[in-house]
C-alpha cells in the first residue's frame, strides 16, 4: 500500500512541472501589456523610460527562459511573488478569498455526496419503477438547470419563504466570516451557493451511482450471493455498493477539484468574493503573476484529489494496489 502511495506521489512532479510550463508560457501569448495598463488607467500618457522601469520592476526585461525558472523556483519555496496590478503578495490576495471558496467545495460535495449515493442506489434497485423515474427526472433537471438560473431562484424562494413565515424577507449577509470565528454566520452566508452547487454536482454522481451499481448488480459474484441466501441488505451494502464507489469517487473527485476555482457565475449571483472571481480579475488586468498563482493553486487541488481518489480506489478494490 505505502509503494502504491509513494508511486503516485511521485507521479504528481511531473504534472505540476508541465502545468507550470504551459500556463506559464500560455500567459505570454495573450496580447497586451500590463505596463502599459497599470501606465494609462485613467488616459494618463507615460514615457519609454517610465515603460521600461515598470517592466524590471516586475521582472519582465529578463529572459523568458530566467522568468520561468524564477517561476518554478518561487513555487517550490511557495513564495508566489507579488501582484502586478495592486503590488500586495499574491499569498495575501489569494488567502483574503481561498476560504470562502474552499468552504463552498467541502459543504456542496458533503450535499452532493448525502443526496447523490441514497438516490442512487435506489433508484438502480428499483430500475424502472415510479421512484425511478422520480430520481431520474431529479437528476436530468439538476444537469439541465443553469447554475445561474438555480442561485437567483434559490434566492426569491428564501425571500418569499421568510417574507411568509417571519414577516420580512432574509437575506445572506455580504461580508464573509471565517467558519472559525462566527460559525453560524458563515454557515448562513455560504449554505445557499452550497446547496445550488451541491444540487448540480450531485445529479452527476447520481446518475453515475445508479449506472454503476446497475452494472455490478448484474455480476455473477452478486448473483452467487444471492443463491446463498444472504439478505439483500448485506448484499447491497457489502458487495455492490462497496465496488460500485469507483466511478463515482472519480466523479466526486474531480467536479471537488473544478469546484474550488470553477464558481465563477455562482459567485457573481450571490456576491461573494472567491477564488474564481479573483482569477477572472486577474485575467482581465493581465495580472500574470497573480493569473499563474491560482492556476497552479487550482491544478494542485486537482492533482492532490486525483491522489486521495487513487488511495480510495486502493482501499475500495484491494486487486488495484497489488497490480
Amino acid at each position: 500500500m505505502y509503494r502504491y502511495i509513494v508511486k503516485r506521489i511521485l507521479l504528481m512532479i511531473p504534472t505540476l512541472f508541465g502545468a507550470a510550463a504551459l500556463v506559464f508560457f500560455l500567459m505570454r501569448l495573450i496580447p497586451g501589456d500590463i505596463c502599459v495598463i497599470r501606465l494609462g488607467s485613467g488616459g494618463t500618457s507615460f514615457t519609454e523610460q517610465a515603460l521600461a522601469a515598470c517592466h524590471a520592476e516586475i521582472g519582465f526585461d529578463k529572459p523568458l527562459w530566467l522568468q520561468f525558472v524564477n517561476f518554478v523556483w518561487g513555487f517550490c519555496r511557495l513564495d508566489l511573488g507579488t501582484s502586478m496590478w495592486s503590488g500586495k503578495p499574491v499569498a495575501y490576495e489569494i488567502a483574503a478569498r481561498f476560504p470562502v471558496s474552499l468552504e463552498i467545495a467541502i459543504l456542496a460535495t458533503i450535499i452532493a455526496v448525502i443526496i447523490a449515493i441514497p438516490l442512487g442506489t435506489i433508484s438502480a434497485l428499483k430500475q424502472n419503477s415510479s421512484t425511478d423515474l422520480v430520481v431520474r427526472t431529479f437528476a436530468i433537471a439538476g444537469i439541465a438547470a443553469p447554475s445561474f438560473w438555480l442561485g437567483i431562484i434559490s434566492l426569491l424562494v428564501v425571500l418569499d419563504l421568510t417574507q411568509i413565515f417571519l414577516g420580512k424577507p432574509w437575506m445572506p449577509p455580504i461580508d464573509y466570516v471565517p467558519l472559525w470565528q462566527d460559525p453560524l454566520r458563515s454557515l448562513s452566508i455560504v449554505i445557499l451557493p452550497a446547496v445550488t452547487i451541491g444540487y448540480r454536482y450531485s445529479a452527476v454522481a447520481m446518475r453515475m451511482t445508479r449506472s454503476a451499481m446497475l452494472e455490478v448488480l448484474r455480476e455473477d459474484y452478486i448473483r452467487t450471493a444471492r443463491a446463498k441466501g444472504l439478505i439483500n441488505r448485506i448484499i447491497v451494502n457489502r458487495h455492490a455498493l462497496k465496488n460500485a464507489m469507483l466511478p463515482v469517487v472519480t466523479v466526486i473527485g474531480i467536479e471537488f477539484a473544478f469546484l474550488v476555482g470553477g464558481l465563477v457565475v455562482t459567485e457573481q449571483v450571490f456576491n461573494l468574493n472567491g477564488v474564481g472571481r479573483l482569477l477572472v480579475q486577474a485575467v482581465q488586468n493581465q495580472d500574470y503573476t497573480l493569473t499563474q498563482a491560482i492556476v497552479m493553486l487550482i491544478v494542485t487541488i486537482s492533482v492532490l484529489s486525483n491522489l486521495v481518489v487513487d488511495v480510495l480506489y486502493a482501499w475500495l478494490d484491494p486487486r488495484i494496489r497489488f497490480a
